[in-house]
């Protein structure tokens, strides 16, 4: 097994280099990222083009989302892993690979909150970009699977992968993959509904994602830090009582 997937191996993974092109080779992971991107935006703009909803402010916010998540997921992973970037910094690899989800998630959304204060941007779009993050990252994760990073643990199931070491593994990736996409359909159900409040359906979907991620994480070969959890789990624990610390405290004060 690899000590931390930020390096890139060829012996790893279903598919780590999806093709090769006048002899650079294309990563599978880089590749469905950026593909998941595309779809997620071009998703957004559609539907915020078809309700006349699309303005100047929605490409700010969709740069910072973007800039903000890419910093996010990088930071995020450099940290957990620290003392792995610290023996390898010299290797131009922990540029280019070493990211994660929930970094970019968090990244993101305070790259936003950061870019309407400034801007004071009080208009909300959470109800438009939500079912194309969540079409986007089941893309994306496709991209994960096939590069073999955010690998399960071993099992004995039918749907077992074997990414490298002999192994038989959960593809935790396609289980994500799978979350995301139906999350995509319901939020694009219930986003007809006019009695909707502004963000409302980001909200549903961070809290349900952080839901997803935290139970996914028994299943994923993770350091237990605390309690019997690993960091990501903590992470989502906090992030779920800050996304509802609003209806957590109205029902408090009740």
């Amino acid at each position: 097994m690899l000590d931390s997937h930020l390096i890139p191996s060829v012996d790893w993974g279903i598919r780590p280099i999806l093709f090769s092109m006048n002899g650079f080779n294309i990563p599978s992971y880089s590749f469905f990222v950026a593909l998941g991107v595309i779809i997620g935006f071009g998703y957004y703009v559609y539907q915020a083009k078809k309700d006349r909803r699309l303005g100047e402010n929605s490409f700010v916010i969709v740069i910072a989302a973007l800039l903000g998540g890419a910093i996010g997921a990088k930071v995020f992973k450099f940290v957990i892993d620290y003392q792995f970037v610290i023996s390898h910094f010299s290797d131009s690899y922990l540029l280019l690979s070493g990211r994660t989800i929930v970094g970019g998630f968090i990244g993101g959304y305070v790259a936003v909150a950061i870019v309407k204060r400034v801007l004071k941007i009080r208009e909300r779009k959470g109800n438009y970009f939500a079912p194309g993050i969540a079409l986007g990252v089941a893309v994306g994760r496709i991209g994960c699977f096939l590069a073999g990073c955010c690998y399960g643990k071993a099992t004995g199931l039918p749907i077992g992968i074997d990414f490298g070491d002999g192994v038989l593994r959960h593809p935790t990736q396609l289980y994500e993959s799978v979350f995301m996409i139906v999350m995509f359909f319901y939020l694009s159900k219930i986003r007809k509904k006019e009695s909707l409040e502004p963000g409302y359906l980001f909200k549903v979907l961070m809290v349900g994602y952080f839901i997803f991620r935290f139970f996914v994480e028994f299943l994923k070969e993770e350091t237990v830090i605390l309690m019997g959890l690993n960091i990501f789990q903590l992470i989502s624990v906090c992030a779920i009582i800050y996304l509802l610390r609003d209806d957590i405290f109205k029902r408090y004060r009740k």
